[in-house]
């Protein structure tokens, strides 16, 4: 007999909150973790005594009756963070190269409204035709309010529709339009590609209620890994998954890197499904199945510089900054070579040491993976596996860091004689510690082109093995939870599981 019912490859969020979930409906459950930290973009470090997050910058729909409020009530842990909400008249700020003004998205859709009405007094309707949309967009997809639904989350209406095109539709203003999309390296947003209800879903959350975490998002991983604990699951780290055995048509066992066998009953992917189906040995999986999933494209990575700053001299900003070079917003994911950086994301950090001054400050630019491609073949995890990529490579992100710098000071002067140290981070980064296949950012890329062809179905060719995580339909604190409640609705029912949660 096997010692777990179910056995979860992976402990960022999607893993932890599935671990979660089937644990207090009385599964024994183990999580498995190839690194040290536990949470994957969860994860937060400290240099020079600051604490930087690497994914989760800021948090939406916490406010009493949201659905990511009570999603946490749920998983119990709502009343346990270190929260800060941000600015209500403008969270994040819109700005670009040659406009002095900072255009503001406010938290609530009526204040949004107003703040952007000020900027742009002729578009007021379109902008409240534009909220409204973005509302009934949202109202499509039960699952993101909590509601039960017997329905697929495909075959939903909005799916094969343009989020730039859609946005043109609402008003001919062109600065406008790169205004309402600004904030768009929240989901990577392409042009060419992403999908209105990608957008709608991310800056709907966000227009419902903005917060930071005060001391870095860690916590969240505290409290779900202490709550699992307390229902009986089991979480290991160093336990590195190497292969995913089948036999006669079911999972048997997982084998890690020790040579360690692990047998479960049944086994949930919180990996890229492309990296599932490489450590998978089975001849029950077509390989055009398989193909496809490792063919699917995956969204832009980033370079990203994570800046400890000089004692009392960064007054701390409660909100993001997001600055672009060119009137266009949708096509920075594009820009490479001597043409980068179009543009970038200021996060400052909420330390509980003072309310005046920043201890630090994360500057996020794209970068696509073929410019660091020349290095693929060296890792750098810690601490199992650890080596130098070389001086070329140590240069080349310093190079890039002081051309970001040089851009982000125009905006914010005197901010080079601020800085204390800094410390680099590129889309081999990503891919080595957070296990991003080629460093992106949000897993596979949404295309309203072939919009059925990017949602992954939390089951497989298998019946005991699933996937959860960003993969699944969306990416991000909101999206993630309803890939697990997804995957678990396979186990335990997804309307009855819908019901516990508003029941929490």
């Amino acid at each position: 007999m096997s010692k777990y019912d179910v056995v979860i490859i992976g402990s960022g969020l999607g893993g932890l909150e599935s671990a979660y979930i089937l644990s207090k409906e009385g599964y024994k459950v183990l999580v498995l973790e190839k690194n040290r930290q536990l949470g994957g973009s969860l994860q937060i470090f400290v240099r020079d005594k600051a604490i930087f997050d690497t994914g989760i910058h800021y948090l939406g729909g916490l406010d009493e009756g949201q659905n990511l409020n009570q999603s946490f009530k749920y998983f119990n842990i709502m009343d346990k963070l270190h929260l800060q909400k941000m600015d209500m008249d403008g969270f994040d700020r819109i700005s670009f190269d040659g406009d002095e003004k900072e255009y503001k998205h406010a938290q609530g859709y009526d204040n949004f409204v107003e703040q952007l009405a000020k900027d742009f007094p002729q578009e007021r309707e379109n902008l409240k035709n534009y909220a409204q949309k973005i509302q009934e967009v949202c109202d499509y997809f039960p699952l993101y309010q909590l509601k039960e639904d017997d329905a697929p989350i495909i075959g939903t209406k909005y799916l094969d529709i343009n989020a730039k095109d859609f946005i043109a539709s609402i008003t001919s203003n062109a600065r406008l339009q790169n205004v309402l999309a600004g904030s768009n390296p929240l989901y990577a947003g392409d042009g060419s590609k992403t999908p209105l209800y990608v957008h709608a879903l991310v800056v709907n959350t966000y227009i419902e209620s903005s917060y930071k975490c005060v001391n870095g998002g860690a916590q969240i991983e505290k409290h779900l890994t202490k709550n699992i604990k307390e229902l009986g699951g089991e979480i290991r780290n160093y336990a590195e998954v190497t292969k995913i055995v089948e036999k006669d048509g079911l999972i048997t066992h997982v084998e890690l890197k020790s040579g360690e066998v692990i047998e479960g009953k049944n086994f949930i992917s919180n990996i890229h499904p492309a990296t599932t189906m490489h450590m998978l040995e089975t001849t029950k999986i077509k390989k055009a199945y398989s193909n496809r999933l490792q063919g699917l494209e995956n969204s832009v990575s980033a370079f990203i510089i994570d800046i400890v700053l000089k004692p009392n001299t960064f007054k701390y900003i409660n909100h993001n900054h997001y600055h672009f070079k060119r009137n266009d917003v949708w096509s920075s994911v594009e820009v490479a070579g001597n043409q980068w950086p179009d543009g970038y994301c200021v996060f400052v950090p909420k330390s509980s040491k003072s309310d005046e001054y920043a201890d630090s400050m994360t500057i996020l630019s794209y970068m696509k993976y073929e410019e660091v491609k020349k290095w693929e073949d060296t890792f750098a995890t810690i601490p199992k596996h650890n080596e130098s990529r070389g001086q070329e490579y140590e240069d080349f992100k310093a190079e890039r860091a002081e051309r970001v710098i040089n851009e982000v000071a125009k905006k914010f002067p005197d901010l080079k004689g601020k800085i204390k140290s800094y410390t680099t981070s590129t889309p081999l980064t990503y891919r080595d510690y957070i296990g991003a296949k080629d460093g992106g950012l949000y897993g596979i890329a949404k295309d309203y082109r072939d919009p059925l062809k990017t949602f992954i179905s939390p089951t497989t060719k298998i019946p005991n093995l699933f996937f959860t995580g960003q993969n699944l339909n969306m990416h991000g604190v909101l999206g993630v939870t309803v890939g697990a409640i997804r995957t678990c609705g396979v186990f335990v029912g997804q309307n009855y599981l819908i019901r516990k949660i508003n029941e929490a």
